[in-house]
């Protein structure tokens, strides 16, 4: 079996980007949310995205953002794809496709059965699926809230897109995560940190660890 591919969300400075892409993540991803803890400048994100090794795949995310803020983003860094976390529809993500002319990753949240024909929807119109809990309704932040949910939900499903798995992850039960749902990429970002928006550097090691394993 191929590695797993890992994804630390999330980053906020060069030490934690450093740690992160030498244990040998697959992606990093820089937050555009200011409700998040992990909210970064664009400045700050273009001064870490320059650092990034080849190989490693540099992810903007975003939530609903407007054309405005995405011009900016794009034109201000390297990057190699664009993770959506908000509500945008399926005519959404086309239109950025097509505007910017680089793979997105449509987040999905699941709690119920019936949110899986979602994964189906979006899978025509995305490169990539991010699987994730689905965040309560008085949650200000779409993701990044450690929340572990029923991961049978993926269980063994092959969708038509690649797809990560999210949502509560941490070194400790990432093996099982994997074995249970048969995913091939999973995304962190809460689960290596101290505190929220704090990254752990033994946590980012011993997380790509267990995964890759």
């Amino acid at each position: 079996m191929p590695d797993v591919r890992v994804k630390i969300c999330g980053l906020t400075d060069r030490a934690m980007l450093d740690v992160a892409c030498a244990a040998g993540a697959g992606y990093v991803g820089f937050v555009f949310f200011p409700k998040s803890p992990r909210n970064v400048t664009i400045a700050q994100a273009a001064e870490l995205a320059i650092e990034v090794p080849l190989g490693v795949a540099k992810v903007a995310l975003v939530v609903d953002a407007d054309d405005a803020l995405l011009d900016q983003i794009t034109s201000a860094m390297p990057l190699d794809m664009l993770q959506l976390h908000g509500k945008e529809t399926p005519e959404r993500v086309t239109e950025i496709r097509a505007r910017y002319g680089l793979p997105v990753m449509k987040a999905v949240g699941l709690a119920t059965p019936e949110d899986v024909r979602q994964i189906d929807i979006y899978a025509q119109v995305a490169d990539q699926i991010l699987v994730d809990a689905k965040p309560a309704p008085a949650s200000d932040l779409p993701g990044g809230n450690g929340m572990v949910w029923d991961w049978a939900l993926a269980r063994r499903k092959y969708w038509t897109r690649p797809w990560m798995l999210a949502g509560g992850l941490t070194a400790e039960n990432v093996a099982q995560a994997i074995d249970l749902t048969g995913a091939r990429q999973v995304d962190v970002s809460s689960g290596v940190e101290s505190a929220p928006g704090v990254k752990d550097a033994d946590k980012i090691r011993a997380f790509i660890q267990a995964a890759r394993q």
